[in-house]
């Protein structure tokens, strides 16, 4: 597998975790591409003599020179060994290609940016101000160098305004040197053959000081690659330890309450079975067993007293039951089981159901380790559907994607280091 085959699957690998690191890895797939190549990118804005101080640095008119807006496109050009690219004017419409391809300039192609002013528009607007903070911190950080061109000297009236707008310009661009240079003097002395003119042009000393860049661009690269590697790590591992974090805390918050609900339903189910002993704990006859004779019907029988009395501790167990289990956020049905009649919605009749309890039923259904076994189980499936349980599980769900998706992005960057790194 190629290098370029890596580095995409690794941006395909990384991207779902980092979505903010798109620019990063763009520069690293440009970094990586085994260009050694240096780059140069002259920007500022239309007719301040971008493209004419191009040709004067690399000696010929590659770059089209008009009075009108021609540069819409990232002209480039190979020339010694530097590969020079004229980016589109800073006043494109943002959002146009234009303006695409003018952050692809700076910001993707480039290992040094000429940033170039017309000498008589004065100050430096909001828009090249702004322009210049960013590409100094960003030197900072990446140790890509910027040039800052004041360009058409030649166009003021004399060295005092001259003097005045580089000092304005200065204190705008505070931490900067300023190239003062005239493309239009520089051709003449070329072509006059006037030393002087051509050194007063500002083209020489330019030329020296982008020399001197051109040497620290591979030192540069390699601090930038590290520096991008290391972004990416730190931002991952930042990811890496919240995922893992809250997993981790889903997960507890899921044992804990299976926990507390097991205790619960245990104490529960213990209580029941102490109350419920004393009702069964009876001597002689049950009389629940009798039924009840025709001419009983409107008489108050022995047998109808014990089945009421059954009846009743069968209710204040269902009832207290039904407290442990409401307090867990089981009480009803999950939709996909409901019935017409809301009343056969509950779980304790789904548990229980309907049919009347004798003392031998209510003896094996809650005085039994079978039968409190059983009750235990069946309450702790509805417990697990429940919408709460339901909730948490998909909320472990997502945070076990989410701790996926990290551990394949790091699988990926330790891919990207390799091939960074040869």
């Amino acid at each position: 597998m190629s290098k370029q085959d890596i580095q995409t699957r690794a941006e395909r690998d990384i991207l779902p975790a980092l979505p903010n690191s798109t620019h990063d890895l763009a520069r690293l797939r440009v970094l990586n591409s085994g260009q050694d190549t240096p780059v140069v990118t002259v920007i500022g804005k239309f007719n301040h003599g971008k493209s004419r101080l191009l040709n004067e640095l690399i000696g010929n008119d590659t770059f089209a020179v008009a009075d009108k807006r021609e540069t819409t496109a990232l002209a480039e050009h190979l020339h010694d060994d530097v590969r020079w690219l004229d980016a589109p004017g800073l006043d494109a419409d943002v959002g146009s290609e234009d303006d695409r391809l003018a952050v692809q300039a700076a910001w993707l192609q480039s290992d040094i940016r000429l940033v170039v002013h017309a000498a008589k528009e004065g100050e430096l607007d909001t828009a090249e101000r702004c322009l210049l903070h960013e590409l100094h911190a960003d030197g900072k950080n990446t140790q890509r160098q910027t040039l800052l061109i004041l360009s058409q000297a030649d166009q003021l009236a004399d060295d005092t305004q001259l003097k005045k707008v580089s000092e304005a310009i200065l204190t705008q661009a505070p931490g900067m040197t300023l190239n003062i240079v005239s493309s239009t003097r520089h051709r003449k002395g070329v072509q006059e053959g006037k030393a002087l003119l051509v050194n007063k042009s500002g083209i020489p000393a330019l030329k020296t000081a982008l020399g001197a860049a051109l040497k620290r661009v591979p030192q540069a690269r390699a601090h930038e690659k590290q520096m991008l590697l290391d972004t990416i790590r730190l931002e991952l591992r930042h990811l890496s330890d919240a995922y893992a974090g809250t997993l981790a805390d889903l997960h507890s918050k899921q044992r804990q309450q299976r926990q507390r609900f097991d205790q619960d339903i245990i104490d529960a189910l213990g209580k029941v079975e102490q109350d419920m002993q004393k009702t069964l704990e009876v001597s002689g006859t049950d009389h629940s067993l009798i039924p009840d004779a025709a001419e009983d019907r409107f008489k108050l029988t022995a047998g109808k007293l014990e089945r009421a009395r059954l009846q009743i501790a069968y209710s204040q167990a269902c009832i207290y039951l039904n407290g442990t289990l409401t307090r867990h956020g089981v009480f009803e049905l999950p939709s996909e089981q409901q019935t017409a009649a809301a009343s056969l919605n509950s779980v304790m009749v789904a548990v229980l159901g309907v049919s009347v309890k004798y003392r031998k039923d209510l003896n094996n259904i809650f005085c039994t380790a079978s039968g409190q076994a059983t009750l235990h189980r069946q309450f702790a499936r509805y417990f697990e559907i429940s919408t709460d349980r339901k909730t948490l599980l998909a909320q472990i769900t997502n945070a076990e994607h989410n701790v996926a998706t990290t551990d394949k992005a790091w699988a990926a960057l330790h891919e990207l280091e390799t091939i960074t790194q040869t």
